[in-house]
């Protein structure tokens, strides 16, 4: 079995932790400075361990093994949410340079903009695996200030680089490691998660017409107010909803903007950003069925007319029995009794990269189930311990 370097795997991570540092956890949007420099603090450790490292045209960061396959792929991302943690995407890459450093035959990646600050999203594991298109490329904004996709690639010297896609048949597998981002482990006292499925993530813009109209002059009996429109579909749907979900479905309303948005002005329009999530792809149609009924008897009963737009349908990925197996025996051996297996509720680049080869998860538990947000933290303990199954599974896994 590998020899993982746990003290440096944990110096690692609290010098990346230093780049964009926001109270205790980290502000590194894509492609911001802050995002650039710990791109480059990246390249630097991978040459140190004496991979080959480079930065394409989209912004993912690879090191490549310079030795003999079979090849494991390992990474995640390292651009942060907005004033966020310092451990959500920064654990999987710096567990794969630990991994790497320890003598396996691994290349390392970050891939660019998990977090979707840029419309589209996954834009960097989309990339490798040849799914992200020049059109999209040039049809993406900021979803923060607006600024094209194409202008940010510039700022950040990326301009004309090209853009890598994975070797077919190089890799045998793909590990993630990655905190929980909810209490389950924590709440059942165990210390390591060996994920069984990423869920898919459905998104929807909901858009309400209304009537623009004075506050004080319109009668509420006159009114096409787009806003209390809204309010009851909502309401609707989540009364809905539970009638059809599976046991770790969810739903969130992450965005209402209503037109013009004064005071006195009774809304003539609302846009709604909505999504829901599960693993299970006939619930996913489900929840779908009832979204689509939902907004109908909406137009039914109201006077403002509501229009269903879907934005992105991802696809669940399940992941490799023999990748899991290994983590299983992996974790027994080194926390017996102290793990579980479990699917993830959140999207990780995982769930692209599995489209070209098998993939694997394993989770650390988040005190009090914090993520995006700069509160985000993991014992160091439990840091420690899930770097070790991750050693031993990748090895066992390689071995099988």
């Amino acid at each position: 079995m590998p020899e993982i370097d746990t003290d440096r795997f944990l110096r690692d991570l609290q010098e990346l932790r230093q780049i964009g540092a926001y109270k205790t956890g980290v502000h590194r949007p894509t492609y911001s400075p802050q995002d650039m420099e710990s791109r480059r603090w990246l390249m630097e450790r991978m040459a140190e361990i004496g991979l080959e490292p480079s930065i394409d045209g989209i912004g993912n960061v690879y090191g490549r093994h310079r030795g003999r396959g079979p090849h494991l792929l390992a990474g995640s991302h390292i651009e942060s949410q907005n004033q966020a943690g310092w451990l959500d995407g920064a654990l999987g890459v710096v567990a794969g340079l630990a991994l790497a450093r320890a003598g396996l035959p691994v290349d390392v990646a970050a891939f660019a903009d998990e977090e979707g600050h840029f419309e589209g999203g996954f834009l960097g594991s989309k990339s490798l695996i040849g799914l992200l298109s020049e059109e999209e490329i040039d049809r993406s904004r900021n979803r923060t200030d607006g600024t094209p996709l194409r202008e940010a690639l510039a700022a950040a010297g990326l301009a004309g680089k090209p853009r890598l896609q994975l070797e077919p048949g190089r890799h045998k597998g793909f590990f993630e490691m990655h905190i929980e981002q909810g209490t389950q482990l924590e709440s059942a006292g165990l210390q390591a998660g060996v994920v069984t499925g990423i869920v898919a993530i459905w998104q929807w813009r909901i858009l309400i017409e209304g009537m623009q109209d004075h506050a004080g002059g319109t009668t509420m009996a006159e009114r096409r107010d787009a806003g209390l429109a809204a309010v009851r579909l909502l309401a609707m749907i989540d009364q809905e909803f539970p009638k059809v979900c599976g046991e770790r479905s969810t739903w969130t309303t992450g965005r209402i903007a209503l037109d013009p948005g004064a005071p006195s002005i009774i809304p003539g329009g609302a846009d709604i950003l909505f999504q829901f999530r599960d693993i299970d792809l006939a619930v996913l149609e489900r929840m779908e069925r009832c979204l689509r009924a939902c907004v109908q008897e909406s137009n039914r009963r109201e006077r403002s007319r509501a229009r269903l737009v879907s934005i992105s349908k991802s696809l669940p990925a399940p992941c490799d029995p023999a990748m899991m197996a290994a983590l299983d025996a992996a974790a027994e051996a080194i926390a017996p009794g102290g793990w579980q297996r479990m699917p993830s509720g959140a999207g990780h680049d995982a769930q692209y990269i599995a489209r070209v080869m098998p993939v694997a998860m394993l989770f650390t538990p988040s005190i009090g189930g914090i993520s995006h947000h700069w509160a985000e933290d993991t014992k160091e303990e439990d840091l420690a311990l899930c770097m070790r199954i991750l050693g031993e599974g990748a090895a066992r896994y390689l071995a099988g």
